[in-house]
């Protein structure tokens, strides 16, 4: 039986018989709060006398009519599948049928506001959910038009693809014991879409009408979001963005919008951070900022808006034929969102951001042993649904940057406005857009493509460095080191910068560049004549400029500068790229962990980049987690939490950093005088200069008293009293999970593993962060054996994202060093299911990779 999965051979198969044409989707939200009425009108070619199947996910189907002949529900429909035998050349399938609300973020999710009781609805289908909310032939190649009639409460709002219409329906449907009349919306049929970028989203949303203007004129571009979320709302700095976005992307693309209008909405309980489905983008509430956020989340939102923009051309105009080539997809928004955010906002360093965040993202994923290459091969959904990774998303933008480098950006903009041009409303494959880009670069791309999209691992780039007597160079080469799984040596076009300690009138220390060359590195080993007799600088940063994706090392010198001085460059980017250089060195084992964690704390206050000193804190926190020796652990906690609090106090009053290194104190502080500067914090009995403790800094607060067993569940009822939000119903599920008892964690546990209800999606994910934010790591050891007990069933009886969050948060990476045979047991699992689906399998090998380097640099650091 097939389950909920779907090959790429059965997908290849069904496109050979069937092309789909029209759906006509008609749904009731006014019959169930557990389930709603869903028909679907289906309009499809095939090769007449084949039979094939169509795909639903739903508690009930109550008629299924092909042609005119009614076929029985109990013979042709189970598991996710509706079997439709004796085809026509030309066919008509109407399929009545029950389908359910979920609380995990997939399907057609429903959240009840716990403030108020209003509903809220909202659809994610990607992957492969949208048979959740309708029969459909769930699969990126066939393509067609879409038209929904919905049928829900007069109060509501309801979003789809296209502008829609309603009117008054017989029957009434009582919400928040209000009593409320019905309405019925009928949507415009779109152009051909993909099933997983079609949309609904439905509830009292709070509307602000907006436009932006196109190359083809005005267009409606709405932005929402829940009622309780509304004051906090900037809709004109997320509309600014967006007609910048549309202007930029326009241009660079050479093809209009090409859709009939752009809604934007923030809902509840997303699990990702946005969904670009046409004409009706779906974001995470959380970047509706109540209380004063970190500059990163709010560049980062840009990006995100940027990002779900592009996608407009690059997935929904031209779509993928199969989800091998998602990379193209993700990678290119990736890419040119940076692009635009750098051009076009005030976000001028978020080359920086990327270097920062998402290059070390794509550095993670492309040393784990699941490692792939960026065009991957993806034999089933199942394959797919772990596939959103590091490598799909940052190393394919690194490279795609790399790329514009080489040909020419003007060059690679017009390949691609070219391939736009050619391929709209159909489906694609990666050598259409390298055939454009060779055109227009007049490169041969095929090798390229080989190296850098066909086989995975980076590379790591080493200076090797003589000098003479008078400390000028007398040798200089780059030594290219390749991993022994993925042995690929790359070309790499990059700089090679030298800086120097410069110290000012004013007694003021910088790093400044004081010299800079371009080369190709080919191979093992490059040698670099130009910088033969030039006087050695304090620091010599290889990939200088960040064009190149290649782990970098620095020789000893310039690490030694870095420790003391690296706060001191005047260059955010190459700060960035030290920083990244150092953390490398430190996850393979050739830093000490301790030695990271002092140059981290000597140096961030002095950072101004938000999302390198975010980076930095988390980094930091890891390492203290995992790498640093449990020898030393207890004394390096002590000195971190010292150096943040420190920090803190010193810190530009109400500046990001203070609060950054407020919330990271919080998550650190276990001593009785920390623990007492938290509840003074609480209190408002000891005040920070320009710290404003709000209603998510008070949560950060209590959570970290929680976690140190200074405060239980009724601090945590009394916080729930001031701010019974959506929001802080999620922060109560972190603190609760955080109680440092056995009778909490064993609470925990059974709600997130053996409940026969799951919790809702945002809870789980607090709770899961919760269970594991310990100071006392023996409260997580008699979890071991029951976790490989688990997870085999938690992959069967769960939907995918929540399995995945499960069996990826609740890993006992932490206990790494504590549990003898923790690599054991992880062995011990592999081998009794090796019958296992490999996506299952990726996410204990992917654990068990995460303990062997924190084993590693434990013993690095003794």
């Amino acid at each position: 039986m097939p389950g909920t999965n779907l090959t790429r051979a059965e997908a290849e198969a069904r496109a050979a018989i069937v092309s789909t044409e029209a759906y006509a989707v008609e749904l009731d939200l006014t019959t169930s709060e557990e389930t709603f009425r869903s028909t679907s009108t289906v309009r499809f070619g095939a090769t007449a006398g084949e039979t094939t199947f169509i795909d639903l996910i739903a508690p009930a189907v109550h008629r299924i009519v092909l042609n005119g002949e009614d076929l029985d529900p109990a013979e042709h429909f189970a598991d996710s599948r509706i079997t439709l035998p004796n085809l026509a050349e030309h066919n008509e399938l109407v399929v009545e049928a029950e389908c359910a609300y979920m609380n995990t973020g997939e399907g057609l999710h429903r959240f009840v506001d716990p403030e108020d009781g209003e509903v809220y609805l909202y659809s994610q289908f990607e992957v492969a959910d949208t048979r959740r909310m309708y029969a459909v032939f769930e699969q990126p190649d066939l393509k067609a038009t879409f038209q929904f009639t919905v049928t829900a409460p007069e109060h509501w709002h309801v979003l789809s693809n296209n502008p829609g219409t309603f009117s008054p329906v017989d029957g009434t449907i009582t919400i928040a014991d209000v009593e409320r009349g019905k309405v019925r919306w009928e949507f415009t049929e779109t152009v051909k879409l993909p099933c997983y970028v079609t949309a609904l989203v439905a509830g009292p949303y709070h509307e602000v009408q907006g436009t932006v203007q196109s190359r083809k004129g005005e267009l409606r571009a709405n932005v929402y979001c829940r009622a309780a979320l509304a004051p906090y709302l900037d809709a004109d700095v997320i509309l600014d963005d967006t007609q910048q976005g549309f202007t930029f992307y326009e241009d660079k693309f050479q093809y209009d919008y090409p859709f009939e209008k752009y809604d934007q909405i923030f809902v509840p309980e997303f699990n990702a951070g946005a969904m670009e489905n046409a004409g009706c983008v779906t974001f995470l509430e959380d970047y509706v900022f109540r209380s004063k956020p970190p500059q990163a989340r709010v560049e980062r939102r840009t990006v995100t808006v940027l990002h779900e923009l592009a996608h407009m051309w690059f997935g929904d105009l031209v779509t993928m034929k199969w989800w091998n080539d998602l990379w193209l997809n993700e990678s290119f928004a990736e890419y040119a969102s940076t692009v635009a955010t750098v051009e076009t906002t005030k976000w001028k360093n978020n080359w920086v951001t990327f270097n920062a965040l998402e290059k070390t993202w794509a550095a993670r994923q492309d040393q784990l042993p699941s490692t792939h290459p960026i065009m991957a091969d993806i034999k089933d959904l199942e394959d797919v649904e772990v596939n959103f990774d590091g490598i799909t998303y940052a190393k394919g933008a690194s490279v795609l940057r790399q790329l514009a480098a080489w040909v020419g950006q003007d060059e690679f903009f017009a390949g691609v406005a070219e391939y736009f041009r050619k391929h709209h409303h159909s489906n694609t494959t990666l050598r259409d857009l390298l055939v454009e880009l060779e055109a227009t670069s007049g490169r041969d791309l095929s090798g390229w493509s080989e190296v850098w999209l066909e086989k995975a691992g980076i590379t790591t780039l080493r200076p090797e460095i003589e000098l003479d007597s008078n400390d000028d160079i007398a040798a200089f080469a780059v030594l290219q080191e390749v991993p022994e799984e993925w042995p690929t040596q790359r070309p790499h076009r990059l700089g090679i910068g030298g800086y120097d300690v410069v110290v000012d009138d004013k007694g003021v220390t910088r790093l400044e560049q004081s010299m800079h060359v371009e080369i190709d590195v080919r191979g093992e080993r490059t040698d670099v004549a130009e910088l033969v007799g030039k006087h050695r600088p304090a620091l010599i940063l290889v990939n200088d400029g960040d064009l190149a994706y290649a782990k970098v090392r620095l020789d000893d010198q310039s690490l030694a500068t870095a420790v003391e001085h690296v706060g001191a460059f005047t260059d955010p980017l190459a700060r960035s790229m030290v920083l990244t250089a150092a953390w490398d060195m430190t996850r393979d084992g050739e830093m000490p962990a301790r030695q990271y964690i002092d140059l981290v704390l000597k140096n961030i206050g002095r950072e101004t980049e938000s999302t390198t000193v975010m980076v930095l804190l988390r980094q930091l926190t890891t390492t203290l987690a995992l790498y640093v020796h449990p020898a030393h652990e207890e004394d390096a906690a002590q000195h971190v939490a010292e150096q943040l609090w420190k920090l803190a106090i010193e810190a530009i009053a109400g500046s990001d950093n203070q609060l950054q290194f407020v919330r990271a104190f919080a998550a650190h502080a276990q001593s009785d005088l920390h623990l007492d500067n938290l509840q003074g914090l609480i209190d408002e009995k000891l005040h920070l200069e320009g710290l404003e403790i709000d209603k998510d800094l008070q949560w950060d607060l209590l959570i970290g008293l929680v976690a140190g067993g200074r405060a239980g569940e009724v601090a945590i009822e009394l916080q729930l009293a001031k701010d019974g939000s959506a929001s802080g119903q999620r922060r109560a599920a972190h603190a609760r999970a955080a109680i440092p008892t056995a009778e909490g964690k064993r609470a925990t546990w059974n709600a997130l593993v053996n409940a026969e209800k799951d919790m809702p999606n945002a809870l789980q994910y607090e709770a899961t962060a919760g269970f594991t934010h310990v100071h006392d790591l023996a409260l997580l050891e008699p979890y071991v054996d029951e976790y490989f007990a688990s997870v085999r069933r938690i992959y069967a009886d769960k939907t995918n994202e929540i399995a995945t969050n499960l069996i990826e948060g609740l890993y006992p990476t932490e206990l790494a060093g504590r549990v003898a045979d923790l690599q054991d047991k992880a062995d011990q699992w592999l081998e009794a299911n090796a019958d296992a689906h490999d996506a299952l399998k990726r996410l204990i090998v992917e654990g068990r990779d995460g303990v062997r380097r924190a084993l590693a640099n434990q013993e690095r650091d003794y």
